[in-house]
C-alpha cells in the first residue's frame, strides 16, 4: 500500500471580531497560543500555531478580527489579517451559527475574497447553540454569497467536529516538508505569551473599565530554581484614572 504524501503549508482564520477565531486555533494546537475574550479586537497580532499529524504540519494564522476601521490601532489590526491572505494556502473563513450573514460578514466577503485564486472554506462556529434545523438555512444563505470550497458546522469551545475540519483542510494544502520541528506549536516567544496572558487577565477582570487598547511589556522572565517562573511585566494605560483600577483589581503596579 502506498503511504499518502505529506502535506504543509499555511491556513489563515478570518472572520469578524470575536466569532470564536482564538477559541478554535488553541483548541486544534491543544496549547495556549492566542488569548480569549467576549470583547471585540483582543487579538492585535497575527499568531501562528502548529499542528503535526503523521501526514501533514498544518500552519495556522489567528488573526485580528476584520471590521471598518475607525482608529489607527484598528487600521493597524485590519491590514494584518488582510495581509495574510497573500501569503497562505487555504482560508477558513470563521462565522457564528447563531445569527445570519450580516454587514460585517458581507463586507469581508465581498472586499477580500472575491479575488482570491485559493480555496475558502466557510466554518460555522458556536453549533451548540442553535436547534439543528436551522444550520441548513444559514450554509445556504452564506453560500448564495460565495462559492466556497467547502462548509463545515463545528464548535470551537467543546471541540465538535474540529478533528473533522482538520482533515479537510489538511487535503488543501501542497505536498511539502516540514517547516517546523514537531516540537514548535506557536512561533511566538515566551514574552509574548505571558505578557499576552497578562493582558487577557486584565481584559476579564476590568471589563469595560479598561480598553482593549492596555499594553503589556514583559521585562524579566526567568525560570528559578525550584521550576517556577518569575515574571516582571509594565502594564500600559492611557490614562492616569485608569492606573488605580489596574493596581486595585489586579494588584499589581503599573505606567502609562
Amino acid at each position: 500500500m502506498k503511504n499518502k504524501p505529506f502535506r504543509s503549508g499555511f491556513i489563515s482564520i478570518i472572520g469578524r471580531p470575536n466569532v470564536g477565531k482564538s477559541t478554535l486555533l488553541n483548541f486544534i494546537l491543544k496549547e495556549k497560543a492566542a488569548i480569549i475574550s467576549e470583547k471585540p479586537q483582543t487579538t492585535r497580532n497575527r499568531i501562528l500555531g502548529i499542528r503535526n499529524t503523521p501526514n501533514s504540519q498544518m500552519i495556522f494564522i489567528d488573526t485580528p478580527g476584520i471590521h471598518k476601521p475607525k482608529y489607527r490601532l484598528n487600521e493597524i489590526m485590519v491590514k494584518t489579517a488582510v495581509d495574510t491572505l497573500r501569503e497562505v494556502d487555504a482560508v477558513i473563513f470563521l462565522v457564528e451559527a447563531d445569527s445570519h450573514a450580516g454587514a460585517g460578514d458581507r463586507y469581508i466577503i465581498t472586499t477580500f475574497f472575491n479575488d482570491l485564486r485559493i480555496p475558502v472554506i466557510l466554518v460555522i462556529n458556536k453549533i451548540d447553540t442553535i436547534k439543528k434545523e436551522t444550520l441548513l438555512p444559514l450554509i445556504n444563505e452564506y453560500n448564495n454569497i460565495y462559492k466556497f470550497a467547502e462548509t463545515m458546522p463545528v464548535s470551537a469551545l467543546k471541540g465538535d467536529n474540529v478533528e473533522r475540519l482538520l482533515d479537510v483542510m489538511e487535503g488543501y494544502l501542497p505536498e511539502g516538508p516540514k517547516y517546523y520541528p514537531d516540537d514548535i506549536y506557536t512561533d511566538q516567544p515566551e514574552r509574548f505569551i505571558a505578557a499576552e496572558i497578562i493582558r487577557e487577565k486584565i481584559i476579564a477582570k476590568t471589563e469595560e473599565e479598561i480598553p482593549y487598547s492596555v499594553a503589556v511589556f514583559v521585562e524579566e522572565f526567568k525560570e528559578r530554581e525550584n521550576g517556577n517562573i518569575f515574571i516582571r511585566a509594565v502594564i500600559f494605560v492611557e490614562r492616569d484614572s485608569q492606573k488605580g483600577i489596574i493596581i486595585g483589581t489586579a494588584s499589581v503596579n503599573s505606567t502609562n
